[in-house]
């Protein structure tokens, strides 16, 4: 302020030529500057917010809609990207292409609980025990079927990502095996046999 002007208009250029010296004095930008008209122009089009309230919502649930959309489409090709949370990442694949591979009970029950309850309606008294027989059966088969699934699962999840956190891998397997394969989503990848 009190200072006399030579001294003042040469202390910018000192900073100047400093800062030049850091960056190197032949390396380039790495991109040219935009013209004002064409960052003006960018700003414009990223952001239009709605006119109104009705707007708005009407854009919100087109928005919705769409990723609904992208999300159904994931689910139906397995595509990762488009996956719901709780289905993302390897280990989630590995745990469908695990169960998706094999035959279990538990996906066979509402065919055999169907079947089970056409008997238990019988006027037989013997059609009727062996429903009964035929419901602890199931369920027994289920539970076995489903030890087993977790056994093998874990000890396959420990030998293929020995550092990862398996938290959730076990139970998500036996809720995909208890679903008809027809029905489960995303849609099974691999065939019955082949290896995940």
């Amino acid at each position: 302020m009190f200072r006399r002007r030579s001294q003042a208009e040469s202390a910018p250029e000192e900073t100047a030529e400093s800062v030049e010296d850091v960056r190197g004095p032949e390396a380039p930008k790495g991109r040219p500057t935009p013209k004002r008209s064409e960052a003006q122009a960018n700003r414009k089009t990223r952001v239009t917010p709605p006119k109104g309230r009705k707007e708005a919502t009407r854009v919100a649930r087109q928005r919705a809609r769409e990723d609904r959309e992208a999300q159904r489409q994931a689910l139906i090709t397995g595509d990762e990207r488009g996956l719901p949370l709780r289905d993302k990442g390897p280990l989630r694949r590995f745990c469908r292409d695990f169960v998706d591979s094999r035959f279990t009970a538990a996906e066979f029950f509402l065919p055999s609980a169907v079947l089970i309850l056409i008997l238990s309606i019988m006027p037989s008294t013997t059609l009727k025990n062996v429903s009964l027989l035929g419901w602890a059966a199931a369920i027994a088969l289920i539970v076995l079927d489903s030890i087993r699934l977790n056994y093998t699962l874990k000890k396959q999840l420990r030998e293929r990502f020995p550092d990862a956190n398996l938290k959730g891998c076990t139970p998500y397997a036996l809720m995909r095996s208890l679903q008809m394969r027809r029905l489960r989503l995303p849609k099974p990848q691999v065939a019955r046999g082949e290896k995940p």
